[in-house]
């Protein structure tokens, strides 16, 4: 199944980090390239190597891109397809760009979360990684192995916080990371939002059920104040190992330096849904 490839401002944010004077003109021809499909054009953008990991697998040099587009380009056609920025976050050569996609699927409007990250390896090359949920688009999830390797590290404060009380299975504390009127929104639809301790904690506590936990290796963070976005792959949820699986979650602080909304993007087939 082919996603949204809606890399253009991720680019330009990405461009735009590793370019301190910010010289460059914003990759107007990869925004042509998408918009009409052919890719002709992206190598006079980005002439070094590209590389896309999709959902479905890895998409590398510019032959194998331009293939990609004109297909992703046709199916988004038939879906209708338009799209909404979430939020964006840059630091250090790399952006998240956090999207919400409007499709049209089987006679009924699905809004579908995607996030995609550009990280510039250099002046000529860039390298794209998606995260999503494949079930509103299939009706189904789909395996993800991981993307990245795992590293040591990660953040701290309240981010750091959050993830050790969700290795903990520890609800309460998890909770207490969040502002009064936080919320955590997951993978599938912006329907899937919990807000306010009143829903986090039965939300947390399934998440928990049994003395099971959720158990993330950290991969890769950006963190420009704000948002952090930790790339990551799961392991365990609930009182099940899993296979590595590949994710993305935004950590969005408030101005106490408490979660304001933790966004989800990845396709585990989690047991937790509203009651």
């Amino acid at each position: 199944m082919p996603w949204f490839p809606d890399f253009v401002n991720a680019a330009e944010l990405a461009r735009r980090q590793i370019r301190a004077d910010d010289r460059a003109d914003p990759p107007a021809a990869y925004l042509t390239a998408l918009q009409r499909r052919d890719a002709r054009d992206l190598e006079t953008t980005w002439p070094g190597e590209v590389v896309i990991h999709d959902p479905r697998g890895t998409v590398r040099g510019h032959r194998e891109v331009k293939k990609f587009v004109r297909r992703n380009g046709e199916w988004l056609a038939e879906l209708h397809a338009r799209t909404e920025t979430v939020a964006a976050t840059t630091s250090g050569g790399r952006a998240v760009l956090e999207l919400l996609a409007y499709l049209t699927r089987e006679g009924r409007g699905v809004a579908w979360p995607v996030a995609v990250v550009a990280e510039a390896v250099d002046d000529r090359s860039v390298e794209f990684r998606t995260y999503c949920s494949q079930q509103p688009v299939t009706g189904t999830h789909h395996l993800r192995p991981p993307v990245l390797p795992r590293e040591d590290g990660g953040p701290g404060g309240v981010v750091g916080r959050y993830l050790t009380a969700l290795a903990a299975g520890d609800a309460d504390a998890a909770v207490a990371a969040f502002a009064p009127l936080g919320y955590l929104r997951e993978p599938n639809a912006p329907e899937y939002t919990h807000r306010g301790a009143a829903a986090l904690r039965p939300y947390f506590a399934r998440c928990f059920d049994d003395g099971g936990s959720v158990q993330l290796e950290h991969c890769a963070t950006t963190d420009d104040g704000p948002r952090c976005a930790l790339e990551y792959n799961c392991v365990r949820w609930g009182d099940q190992d899993l296979p590595p699986e590949a994710g993305l979650m935004v950590c969005e602080r408030d101005v106490d330096g408490r979660l304001a909304a933790v966004r989800l993007y990845d396709d585990i087939e989690t047991p937790v849904r509203d009651a």
